[in-house]
C-alpha cells in the first residue's frame, strides 16, 4: 500500500479488501481542508522536480546495518542469558562432561545448517520479517498468520520478559546478598529497562546498533575471560574432569530421550541465530552481507560456547556445577576471588545487549505483518523523521511489560519454547518446497539439499522427543498457535465486514498516526528484483 509520505493520515478512510484488516483510500478534500490539500501539491511538485534527491530523503527503513552490525545482531541475540543458564541442563541430562561438550558443539553445527537455508530464504525472499515471510509467500496467509500470532502474542513478549527479569536480577543481586532480590523490585527495574530501550529504539536505529555493537562486544569480553582464566587453569594441571577416561564416566545410563532434551537445553542458548533475516531490509548489501554475517557468526559463538564450558569444567566438579543456580557467577567466585563482581555484572550486560536484539528485531516481524494485512496497518508505519517503526516498537513494549505484571513468565517460555522450534522446521520446509514449485527462481544462494534434509531430520527427532517427554507442554503450545485460527477467519479472510468496523479502524490509525508522527513507508524497490521479477504463484 503506497501512500504520500508527506502528511498525516488526513486523507485517508477505510475500505474493505481482500486479505487484510483494512485499507486505505484518499478521500476528496472538504473545503476547509483545500488549503492543506494545496500545501500538499505544492510539496509534491517539488519533489518531481528534484530527480536526484537522495535516497537519505525518503521515508522509509534505512539500511544502516552494515556487516559488523549484522554479526553483532547475531551474536548479540544468540549470546544472552542461555550461556550462563543451560550448562547444568546440558549437563544433567548428557549424563557426562564429555557428552555435554560434544552436544555443544553439535548444536552449533546443526544452527549453522539452519542458518544456511535461512540464508538462501533472506537473498531469495528479501523481505523483513524472517520465518513469517517466507512462509507466507511460500504456503500462503493462513500459516504465515499463525507463526505471527503465536510470535507477537506471546513468544517474543515472553522471551524478553525472562531476559529483562535476569537482567534485574543480576543488578540487584550484590544488594542482596543472603537473599533474594524483591519480586517489586525486579519487576519494576526489568520494566524500565525495557522502557528505556523501547525509546532508544523509536529514537533511531543508528543508537539502537550502535547499543547492540557495544554490549556484543561487551559480551564477548565476558566470555573470554571465562575462556582465558580457564586456558590458565589448564596450564596449571587442573583439567582432572576433561581426562577422557573421566569425561564419559555416566552418572546415568544415556538414552536417546536424554540426550534429545540435553539438545534441546544448548539449543535455547542458540536461540536467535536466525534474528538477523527480520531485519533483512535495513542490511546494508544484504545479499552480500547476509550471508557473510551467519558464516562468520554462527562458527564464532560455537566455538566460544564450547570454551566456555570447558573453562567451566577447570574450576567445577560434575557435582558443583549441577548445584549451581549460577555457573559463571559460581565460576567467579571460586577463580576471581575479590573480582567476583564481574561476573554478575557481564550477565546484565550480556541480558541488557540481547534485550536491545529481541526489541529490535520483534518489533519488525510486527511491522512486517502489519505490511501484509495481518496486523492492523497502522504498526506499518515509521516515524516521518526517524524512520523507525514505532507503533510496533510500543505494541512490542507494551506486551511485554504486561507478562511483567503476570510473573508466570517461565510457564509461558515451556509452552511456547515447542512453537519456536515447529516454526523452524515449517520455514525450512518451505525451501524445500520452493524449489520444487519454483526452479526457476533466481537464487544468488543456493545450498545443497542435503543441507535442509539432514536439518530437518534432526528436527522431527527433536520435536519427537518433546512431544513425547512433553506431551502437556507441547499440547498447550498448539492450542496457542491454533487460537489464532478464528482470528485470522474474522480478522483477515472475512472481507465484507460492517462499516463502522472500518470507521472505527479509521480513526484509531488517524489518531495513532497523529500521536507517533508516523506514515507508511515509501518501498524501495532495488532490494526486490529477484522476488517481484519472477513472483511465486
Amino acid at each position: 500500500m503506497r501512500t504520500s509520505s508527506t502528511v498525516i493520515a488526513r486523507y485517508y478512510k477505510c475500505a474493505p479488501q481482500r486479505g487484510t484488516w483494512f485499507s486505505l483510500q484518499h478521500l476528496n478534500p472538504t473545503e476547509g481542508e483545500e488549503e492543506d490539500r494545496e500545501g500538499e501539491m505544492d510539496d509534491k511538485k517539488k519533489r518531481k522536480k528534484d530527480e536526484n534527491a537522495k535516497s537519505d530523503d525518503k521515508v522509509t527503513l534505512k539500511k544502516e546495518i552494515g556487516l559488523l552490525s549484522a554479526c553483532a545482531i547475531i551474536i548479540g541475540n544468540i549470546i544472552g542469558s542461555g550461556i550462563f543458564i543451560s550448562p547444568k541442563g546440558v549437563l544433567e541430562h548428557a549424563g557426562s562432561v564429555g557428552l555435554s561438550l560434544i552436544v555443544w558443539v553439535c548444536g552449533g553445527g546443526i544452527c549453522a545448517l539452519g542458518s544456511l537455508c535461512y540464508a538462501e530464504l533472506g537473498v531469495t525472499i528479501p523481505k523483513s520479517g524472517g520465518d513469517y515471510s517466507y512462509v507466507t509467500e511460500i504456503f500462503g496467509g493462513l500459516v504465515g498468520f499463525l507463526l505471527l500470532w503465536s510470535a507477537v502474542l506471546i513468544m517474543y513478549p515472553t522471551t524478553l520478559a525472562v531476559i529483562a527479569l535476569t537482567f534485574a536480577n543480576y543488578v540487584l543481586q550484590p544488594a542482596f546478598q543472603n537473599c533474594l532480590p524483591p519480586f517489586i523490585a525486579t519487576r519494576l527495574l526489568a520494566t524500565i529497562c525495557v522502557l528505556f530501550l523501547t525509546w532508544v529504539n523509536c529514537s533511531s536505529v543508528r543508537w539502537a546498533t550502535r547499543i547492540q555493537d557495544i554490549f556484543t562486544v561487551g559480551k564477548l569480553l565476558a566470555l573470554v575471560l571465562i575462556i582465558v582464566v580457564g586456558l590458565v587453569q589448564i596450564f596449571k594441571g587442573h583439567y582432572d574432569a576433561l581426562v577422557p577416561s573421566v569425561a564419559f564416566e555416566f552418572s546415568q545410563d544415556p538414552s536417546f530421550g536424554q540426550i534429545a532434551l540435553a539438545f534441546l537445553q544448548a539449543s535455547f542458548a542458540y536461540s536467535g541465530w536466525n534474528f538477523l533475516n527480520y531485519v533483512t531490509e535495513e542490511v546494508v548489501e544484504p545479499r552480500k552481507n547476509l550471508p557473510l554475517a551467519i558464516y562468520i557468526s554462527i562458527p564464532l559463538v560455537t566455538l566460544v560456547y564450547t570454551m566456555t564450558n570447558i573453562a567451566y569444567f577447570t574450576s567445577m566438579t560434575p557435582e558443583e556445577l549441577l548445584a549451581s543456580n549460577a555457573v559463571a557467577v559460581t565460576f567467579g567466585e571460586k577463580l576471581l576471588g575479590m573480582f567476583s563482581w564481574v561476573m554478575p555484572i557481564s550477565v546484565a550486560l550480556s541480558t541488557f545487549g540481547g534485550i536491545n536484539g529481541y526489541l529490535f528485531t520483534s518489533s519488525r516481524l510486527c511491522f512486517s505483518g502489519a505490511r501484509e494485512g495481518h496486523l492492523p496497518y497502522l504498526l506499518a508505519m515509521i516515524h516521518l523523521k526517524n524512520c523507525t517503526p514505532i507503533p510496533a516498537l510500543l505494541v512490542c513494549c507494551i506486551a511485554t511489560v504486561l507478562i511483567l505484571c503476570i510473573g508466570e513468565t517461565h510457564n509461558l517460555i515451556n509452552y511456547v519454547s515447542f512453537i519456536n522450534y515447529l516454526s523452524y522446521g515449517v520455514t525450512i520446509a518451505g525451501l524445500l518446497y520452493l524449489r520444487k514449485k519454483r526452479p526457476n527462481l533466481a537464487r544468488p544462494i543456493k545450498v545443497n539439499l542435503l543441507v535442509p534434509i539432514t536439518y530437518l531430520i534432526f528436527w522431527a527427532l527433536l520435536l519427537f522427543c518433546s512431544l513425547y517427554s512433553e506431551p502437556v507442554v507441547c499440547g498447550l503450545g498448539m492450542v496457542i498457535m491454533l487460537t489464532g485460527v478464528p482470528v485470522y477467519f474474522v480478522g483477515v479472510h472475512w472481507k465484507e465486514k460492517p462499516k463502522w468496523i472500518y470507521i472505527l479502524l479509521e480513526r484509531v490509525t488517524y489518531l495513532g498516526q497523529k500521536l507517533c508522527y508516523v506514515v507508511f513507508p515509501q518501498e524501495d524497490s532495488s532490494e526486490m528484483e529477484p522476488l517481484t521479477a519472477k513472483a511465486i504463484d
